[in-house]
């Protein structure tokens, strides 16, 4: 009741990302599951990168935060006995993925945003845009945001600042990600001189439209759908014979990748791919528990799964990596928070398992807004007296002075494009030394560049380019730490594949990788993982 919170967001909130989450969320909630299962399941996925005192935060949490959930109304699908439903997962040891048919991330939302209008201290800034986090004396007194609506560069003065932002997918060409996910929060932070924690794990998913980049969800394979290559071979036994279709995401995308490259895909035309099969489990399955999957596939590729494979291909589509944080959300620079995709706790390590994420957000969601709050209330008024005035007036200059101003340049989108397919060519599924230098440079001659892109639209009004520009300046920052720090893990683990150092290295790269934002570059530096009872073992499925 004390406190007065602002939820700025630069969509209306119900279109948040989360809405796209198809396949569930993960809990131990059965009585043949325990909390130790779902810790070693996600350490073991994270190719021991994880903290695993974060991770044994997560899962005590996590049955909770899924109750929460139900209690506050998500519309769980149920078992005939009246308990909430629970599918297969890839990585995971048992059935511990709580599903909302296939739309959990619909329901989930729904549910959160529906709970928070009951309270009159929250108030919302739908389609503010937020350019920088204002920091004096070392620490955060608020933000500046551009209202969409009018154009208006506007303070926001706070005791805390949470980021949720989500993750940077649409720094990728194909990827699953919508176009609000541009790694705001992750560059914000990164300019206040937090550190970005492990951004060359960059998760890819295995099932996506070759088309679109729409994601088709690994509940589709958890009920039991199959991938097979042109030959008809559930080419799985090859890579992952212990788990096959229920292989995590980053091993089951190397194989695609593989098949493709040994020329036993299939050829399109928007490439090469394999083919997820669902046919074998009839209409009545494939209507109650994945109607969305139909849906997509019906809509986007013209054909009904009850009776034809759907073509799959690899994508980008979540980033394990993000602004470092400790179990509480809290990053180092006081007042300033972080939780979700955006933030690198870690629990996630080199490779998150699928039902993780969704789980995450609530769990440390809560322990952020609970450590946010905490401090908020110790914190005196803030001022909007210099030196915070003075630094809400260089934004006001550098937005509408420098940015809005140039007559002739580049375009935006331009820049953009040659971003995407830089990150895409040379930051992919596999990397190697060379391919690595080349991105760095690439990304840093585009930095440069995007200094004198033109905004063609000078209106103040719902100015869509002027947010692509500064969406732009965001995701090449959050670039520039993705490939510095994977040029910088000379091994490979987990998503992180380079095929010219090939074997897991404990000895050396057994840490966090730190980026510091500098001026010509990231500075890295490292970090040690927690272990604390699983010790680090061969990953094998």
């Amino acid at each position: 009741p004390k406190l007065n919170v602002a939820v700025v967001s630069k969509v209306y909130p119900m279109r948040s990302h989360t809405i796209s989450a198809e396949g569930g969320m993960a809990a131990v909630l059965r009585e043949y599951d325990s909390l130790d299962s779902h810790a070693y399941d996600t350490i073991k996925g994270s190719d021991f990168l994880a903290d695993q005192d974060a991770v044994e935060f997560f899962v005590k949490e996590s049955p909770r935060e899924a109750i929460r959930l139900e209690h506050w109304g998500c519309p769980f699908s149920r078992d005939p006995d009246g308990r909430i439903s629970v599918r297969a997962f890839g990585g995971m040891s048992v059935k511990r993925t709580l599903f909302a048919t296939d739309k959990i991330g619909f329901h989930l939302l729904h549910t959160l945003f529906q709970t928070s209008l009951k309270f009159s201290n929250i108030h919302r800034y739908d389609e503010w845009f937020v350019t920088s986090l204002l920091v004096d004396d070392g620490k955060v007194e608020g933000v500046a945001a551009i209202e969409l609506r009018t154009g208006d560069l506007v303070t926001i003065l706070a005791k805390a600042v949470v980021i949720a932002t989500g993750g940077c997918g649409k720094i990728f060409q194909f990827t699953t990600n919508g176009w609000i996910k541009t790694g705001d929060g992750m560059a914000l932070a990164y300019r206040a001189g937090v550190p970005l924690k492990d951004m060359e794990m960059v998760q890819y998913h295995p099932t996506l439209l070759p088309n679109t980049g729409i994601l088709i969800t690994e509940a589709a394979r958890g009920e039991g759908g199959y991938l097979l290559n042109k030959d008809g071979e559930r080419f799985l036994k090859r890579y992952v014979p212990g788990k096959m279709e229920l292989g995590p995401r980053d091993i089951i995308s190397r194989a695609e990748m593989t098949e493709i490259s040994e020329g036993r895909a299939f050829e399109g035309p928007y490439g090469s791919y394999v083919h997820l099969d669902l046919t074998h489990l009839g209409e009545a399955v494939i209507e109650e528990k994945l109607p969305f999957v139909k849906e997509l596939a019906e809509r986007y590729v013209g054909i009904d799964p009850a009776h034809e494979p759907i073509p799959v291909r690899p994508g980008q589509h979540y980033q394990m990596g993000g602004v470092h944080t400790d179990m509480y959300g809290y990053t180092g620079l006081p007042g300033l928070y972080a939780a979700g995709e955006v933030a690198c706790v870690s629990i996630n390590g080199a490779n998150r398992l699928g039902s993780n994420s969704l789980t995450e957000c609530l769990v440390f969601g809560a322990a952020a807004g609970k450590a946010a709050a905490e401090y908020a209330q110790k914190q005196p008024a803030p001022s909007f007296g210099n030196p915070v005035q003075g630094l809400f007036m260089i934004e006001e200059n550098r937005i509408y002075d420098q940015i809005l101003k140039h007559e002739k340049g580049e375009r935006i989108s331009a820049i953009r494009t040659q971003m995407q397919q830089a990150m895409e060519k040379y930051v992919g599924i596999y990397r190697d030394e060379n391919s690595l230098m080349e991105a760095c440079r690439i990304v840093g001659e585009l930095k440069k560049r995007v200094k004198n892109a033109v905004v063609e639209d000078k209106d103040r009004v719902f100015n869509t380019e002027l947010v692509s520009a500064l969406e732009l300046e965001f995701m090449l920052d959050a670039a520039e730490a993705i490939a510095y720090s994977a040029l910088h893990r000379r091994e490979s683990r987990g998503t992180h594949s380079r095929i010219d150092y090939t074997k897991r290295d404990d000895l050396v790269f057994m840490k966090h990788t730190t980026a510091y934002k500098g001026p010509d570059g990231p500075r890295i530096e490292y970090s040690p993982v927690t272990i604390t009872r699983w010790k680090p073992e061969e990953r094998v499925y």
